[in-house]
């Protein structure tokens, strides 16, 4: 029997099940979805990415991630301060536009090794009153990180609080930072054959993790980009049904107090379709199959799908925008000259790490930038205007 979770509760049961077999069925995380597969049948792509980035015992994310230039990738802030510093001074900016509130939380979902937050911290203190409004809460599951977030922010002279989930964050005024979290929600892939949808499974082949197809045709297409609805024979769509959760969560919040929650990721600003589930082990791409929990697993971001659910869920949306002309609006290419004044003997790394944030040919365009806010709040910083998107 296939299983095809729909929901977040869906998934999060799955996990629970690999993880009570274990002790029973296999002792490695990908023997037990081997013998989980062996008693159920093939599982969604979902299923899989969940299980072997969160599973409580062998998840990439909750035991074995390693994030910078000595782990398996690199993020814009372990470029260099540039990007948190200015990501910093943005939040300043918008929580002068909510009105400086006297008590706010300042989030940021999965944060790594804690460089965001820290250089944001140390570039916003020179905004009055910003840092005694200020409550940091990071959204982080691996205890591991948490450690390296904690000593980060120790040497910056901040404090925070560790959140499994963002509905934990204490009811106030919110900013949300997310760079590099939304690429590993979960997807689930459909494929055109035929003139029909069909899933993308992973089942069981000669003793290894193998993908199939479902046998049985998607019935009701309308979970597929409309963009892509009539697509060619061997088009690829990708859906990420925990978005709308996400999304909703969000609305929820910001329903009850101003906010804005600023979205960093690569992915196109237009849908194409394609595969784009990758994983990542010592700074290579790797078979996202092999030795789950061990590597790192993302998918590109549907940035044009987040913003019509962003504006059916009633809030204000800004971008999507490409990450170099942003960041060069918020004065990056200014702070780069300001600090090779400053060290001329750093001159070459500040001029590498410009170029990484903001070059066509690395995260300049491959990332984009989003903003969702609630709806009573003006236009943030460094976006220029935003159609709304057309409704499927």
């Amino acid at each position: 029997m296939v299983r095809a979770a729909g929901d977040q509760g869906e998934w999060e049961a799955f996990v629970r099940e690999v993880d009570v077999s274990k002790d029973r069925l296999a002792t490695t995380l990908n023997d037990r979805l081997l013998a989980l597969i062996a008693l159920n049948g093939p599982i969604t792509i979902a299923q899989y990415m969940t299980s072997a980035l969160y599973d409580p015992q062998g998840g990439y994310y909750t035991q074995n991630a390693r994030v910078g230039g000595d782990g398996d990738f690199l993020t814009a802030p372990e470029t260099g301060q540039m990007f948190g510093e200015l990501i910093g001074l943005w939040c300043a900016q918008e929580w002068m536009t909510m009105g400086s509130p006297p008590a706010f939380n300042l989030v940021e979902l999965g944060p790594g090794n804690g460089m965001l937050i820290t250089d944001a911290w140390r570039a916003t203190r020179i905004v009055p009153g910003f840092h005694d409004a200020a409550r940091i809460s990071l959204v982080e599951v691996s205890p591991a990180l948490r450690e390296r977030q904690a000593d980060a922010l120790d040497e910056a002279g901040a404090r925070a609080t560790w959140i499994g989930h963002l509905d934990e964050a204490p009811d106030l005024p919110t900013l949300i930072v997310g760079n590099e979290y939304l690429d590993c929600l979960p997807i689930r892939q459909f494929v055109r054959v035929d003139g029909k949808w069909r899933e993308r499974l992973i089942g069981a082949k000669d003793g290894a993790l193998a993908f199939g197809l479902a046998p049985d045709v998607l019935v009701n297409d309308s979970i597929i980009p409309a963009e892509l609805r009539d697509a060619k024979d061997g088009a690829i769509a990708e859906v990420s049904p925990v978005t709308p959760a996400f999304v909703a969560s969000l609305a929820d919040r910001f329903a009850q107090g101003p906010g804005r929650a600023l979205l960093i990721d690569y992915g196109a600003i237009a849908i194409t379709g394609g595969d784009t589930l990758q994983a990542m082990h010592n700074h290579e791409l790797v078979d996202p199959l092999l030795l789950p929990g061990a590597v790192d697993l993302t998918a590109h971001v549907d940035f044009v799908e987040l913003a019509r659910t962003a504006h059916s869920a009633g809030l204000g949306v800004a971008g999507p925008f490409p990450q170099g002309p942003w960041l060069e609006g918020l004065g990056v290419r200014e702070r780069a000259a300001a600090l090779t004044k400053a060290r001329p003997d750093k001159a070459g790394p500040i001029e590498r790490q410009l170029m990484r944030l903001t070059s066509p040919n690395q995260m300049g365009v491959l990332f984009n930038v989003i903003c969702l806010s609630s709806r009573d709040l003006p236009p943030p910083a460094g976006f220029p205007p935003s159609p709304s998107p057309r409704t499927a």
